[in-house]
């Protein structure tokens, strides 16, 4: 079927932006490679999807004829940065082929009917669950990093995003560590849900959620659908039973020590320069009023961070993987981190003074 419109350069580049990510380039299916272009009376709608995530965006377009086809993705923008003019027309035939023109410019790709691409999940009459965009955006950065990568451990690709007793509970964790965060919500009558929803679903949503206004949850069998001003991500979740995360947070420490979080997570990064590629292990020593950062590999050398800090407790020496005790601290905005510790073989436990907490597993001291 026939389509024309004109929209501005800026508009559509911004909508593929929106969308192509989820484009897989090592796809069997060529249909997938594409995004699907629908002209209608609200303007242009961008789909694309790789069958476990599908995001939809629309954009505002002079449209002529009401219409839809499939384009390849990467290269419409890849052509559209290139098109010297800030506004484009575009012209689809009968046979799927696209002209495009803009300035001196003039393009012309093959396209695939509309039909084979896979059709977008409508809303269910799901409950809808709402919560502030930059809220969700704050709460996945600070816990995401912790998501397994380890597809033998499917559960854990994915966080356990938990709507109960009025707050809304986000986890990750790949066994070594744990990232949890909660917020107070509100939730509507029967709208309790706990589900695991997949890596990919979360980097998608990172990009897209953006700083004003709200996302819309609709929770539906299997899928979940994310609705944010214009822009829709929709995504299967991740089958089975999420460990019992809160049997490994320690119920009490036997200290707690105050850090400032960037000179804490300086001298890390200094001292893990030194950490060795297998082992991987730093090595904190809490003693009076000083934490002492070690990282020792053998025929190649070793380095030394000191830190003063207000400790009077007993001394305790725990050996950490350096990059999981940077994640948290990377991620979170606070000023002051709490370090809570037992013995050289509890786990720790990072916190702040916010509803956050971070487990991380000691390593073996060599």
């Amino acid at each position: 079927m026939a389509i024309k419109f004109t929209i501005s350069k800026d508009k559509i580049l911004d909508g593929l932006q929106r969308v192509q990510n989820v484009v897989s380039s090592r796809t069997t299916l060529p249909i997938l490679s594409n995004a699907l272009l629908q002209a209608g009376n609200e303007g242009l709608s961008l789909t694309t999807t790789d069958l476990d995530v599908a995001v939809r965006c629309t954009v505002a377009a002079e449209v002529s004829k009401i219409g839809a086809t499939t384009l390849p993705a990467r290269r419409l923008f890849s052509i559209l940065k290139e098109i010297p003019a800030t506004e484009v027309e575009v012209e689809v035939d009968d046979r799927h082929t696209a002209t495009f023109r803009g300035g001196s410019s003039y393009f012309k790709i093959m396209g695939l009917p509309e039909e084979e691409f896979p059709p977008f999940p409508k809303p269910s009459s799901a409950k809808a669950i709402k919560i502030g965009q930059s809220v969700l955006r704050d709460m996945l950065k600070k816990t995401a990093y912790a998501v397994s990568n380890d597809e033998t451990r499917y559960v854990l690709n994915g966080v356990l995003m938990s709507f109960k007793g009025d707050k809304l509970t986000i986890v990750a964790t790949d066994g070594r560590r744990l990232a949890l965060i909660e917020h107070e919500i509100e939730i509507p009558k029967n709208g309790e849900a706990e589900f695991i929803l997949p890596t990919k679903a979360v980097t998608e949503l990172q990009r897209l959620l953006g700083e004003k206004g709200d996302a819309e949850l609709a929770i539906g069998e299997n899928q979940i659908i994310f609705s944010m001003e214009g822009t829709i991500l929709v995504s299967k979740l991740i089958e089975g039973t999420y460990p019992n995360y809160r049997q490994v947070i320690p119920t009490e420490a036997k200290e707690r020590v105050t850090l400032e979080r960037e000179t804490l997570l300086a001298a890390l990064h200094r001292a893990s320069i030194m950490a060795s590629e297998k082992t991987q292990s730093v090595k904190l020593n809490f003693a009076k009023n000083t934490l002492t950062i070690t990282a020792t590999t053998p025929d190649v050398g070793e380095a030394q961070e000191t830190i003063s800090i207000n400790y009077k407790g007993k001394e305790i020496t725990a050996a950490y993987n350096p990059q999981f005790l940077m994640d948290p601290l990377r991620n979170l905005d606070a000023d002051e981190v709490f370090i809570e510790l037992t013995d050289e073989l509890s786990p720790g436990v990072v916190k702040v003074n916010e509803p956050f907490l971070y487990v991380i597993m000691p390593m073996r001291l060599t």
